[in-house]
């Protein structure tokens, strides 16, 4: 029940008796050939009780017992209340900054009481004589799938801003293309994408939040990358290309999302910016500000987590088949030896611990005990769709293509099913 309502129902109420009295005023005076006395009229329930609403911001260190001492609830009703709602709701998950809303009574008492828990969930704290209830009530709102499209100019950020969204799809498109598409270097200015996501839009006018992303395209330089949802042999959902391969591959293209570039590339002769002296260079080079969040490219387990000489503060995974990766110069650790990552995970942070003359992450990959030159590295999709569940997948495949769009984006010269080739380029070597 939304108890800010009620105020304007007891209006309604209180109509309705004025108009009942009126009634029966004129039923009275006009009489009725067929008796000489009338049948008394109806007794109006009273009106419901006024209600007034305010906002207390949570500060951060409050407590649900600090909050309703600033509201004025003497200490008797305060502890019934507090025991209400801890058989409902952790307390001690309230978030500084967010606005608690009360509604009192005509006397001025607290009467109920509301704590948003999340954009679909509120808490409801009511008054029912002398004890209090709570529970936990569902938001409402209804579901629809939308496109979302646009042509890159800019930033990807920047531009699904201008497409009047928040940078939290931008995050959402990067993890689906993230096995496809280095964000920090394959975009080209007019680029286009589209992708059709899920928005809850509320009852109460909050802003609208995201659901599942169905399905995506994104045309790079006229070769078109196509993701589409479905539930694979497992039950799982994931995104699948055109063809019906997993777009998640054993690696992400990049240990970064966004923000940094290229600064040194893999080679077997270099000349080192500090020592001087040419020797190989066994990784790729990303120049970023210090505490950029650098994430696992793949699955694995941390062998080592700590300060290790030149290569400042560095981390090591074992992931399958063999292969390795190193995640050097790091300001700040975020994991430990024996520790299992997931990929995407954030393991660490940008720094310029050890030989370096900036902040920059070395990133070095290894296989069999041999170092390989990761922006070459090509690897298969990790799972297809399975031939008994071809037909199901094409059918919502379609289904879902047909909810995109026409225009410039859809395919029509290449469509990838694979990582494409990475480009070649040089980059300055301006670190370790």
């Amino acid at each position: 029940m939304d108890f800010r309502r009620r105020g304007s129902l007891g209006v309604s109420v209180a109509g309705a008796v004025v108009f009942a009295v009126m009634a029966c005023a004129i039923w009275f005076t006009s009489g009725t050939a067929d008796s000489e006395v009338g049948e008394p009229a109806a007794v109006a329930p009273p009106a419901a009780p006024e209600l007034t609403t305010e906002s207390l911001t949570l500060q951060r260190g409050d407590t649900l017992e600090d909050l309703l001492r600033r509201a004025g609830m003497d200490d008797a009703l305060k502890t019934q209340a507090i025991a209400a709602v801890d058989d409902t709701f952790d307390v001690r998950k309230f978030r500084a900054g967010t606005q608690l809303v009360l509604a009192r009574s005509e006397a001025g008492a607290v009467d109920a009481l509301e704590y948003p828990i999340d954009p679909d969930h509120m808490l409801q704290l009511t008054r029912d004589g002398q004890a209090f209830r709570a529970s936990i009530v569902d938001v409402p709102g209804t579901v629809r799938a939308v496109p979302v499209c646009g042509t890159l100019k800019g930033s990807l950020f920047e531009s699904i801003e201008r497409a009047g969204e928040r940078p939290e799809l931008t995050l959402r498109m990067a993890d689906i293309f993230g096995w496809q598409l280095d964000f920090y270097t394959d975009p080209r200015e007019g680029d286009e994408f589209c992708v059709i996501v899920e928005k809850k839009e509320y009852a109460n006018d909050q802003p609208a939040t995201y659901r599942r992303i169905l399905t995506a395209r994104y045309n790079n330089a006229g070769t078109v990358f196509e993701a589409y949802l479905f539930s694979g042999q497992d039950g799982k959902a994931v995104y699948y290309s055109r063809d019906g391969r997993s777009l998640q591959s054993a690696f992400l293209r990049s240990p970064m999302k966004f923000e940094a570039r290229i600064s040194s590339r893999f080679s077997s002769a270099r000349r080192h910016p500090i020592l001087k002296i040419v020797r190989p260079h066994l990784g790729t080079d990303y120049a970023a500000p210090t505490g950029t969040p650098v994430q696992a490219v793949g699955s694995g387990a941390v062998t080592s987590a700590g300060r290790s000489g030149g290569s400042g503060n560095m981390v090591k995974l074992r992931h399958a088949n063999g292969y390795e990766t190193q995640y050097l110069h790091l300001s700040r650790i975020l994991v430990r030896a024996g520790q299992r990552v997931e990929q995407g995970q954030r393991i660490g942070l940008v720094g310029a611990t050890g030989l370096a003359t900036g902040p920059h992450l070395d990133f070095r990959i290894s296989r069999s005990g041999g170092y390989v030159n990761f922006e070459r590295l090509r690897l298969p999709p990790a799972t297809s769709i399975s031939p008994p569940r071809m037909a199901a997948f094409v059918a919502e495949r379609d289904r879902l293509a047909a909810l995109m769009p026409s225009g410039p984006s859809a395919p029509d010269t290449m469509v990838a099913s694979a990582p494409p080739p990475v480009r070649d380029g040089s980059g300055q070597q301006t670190d370790e």
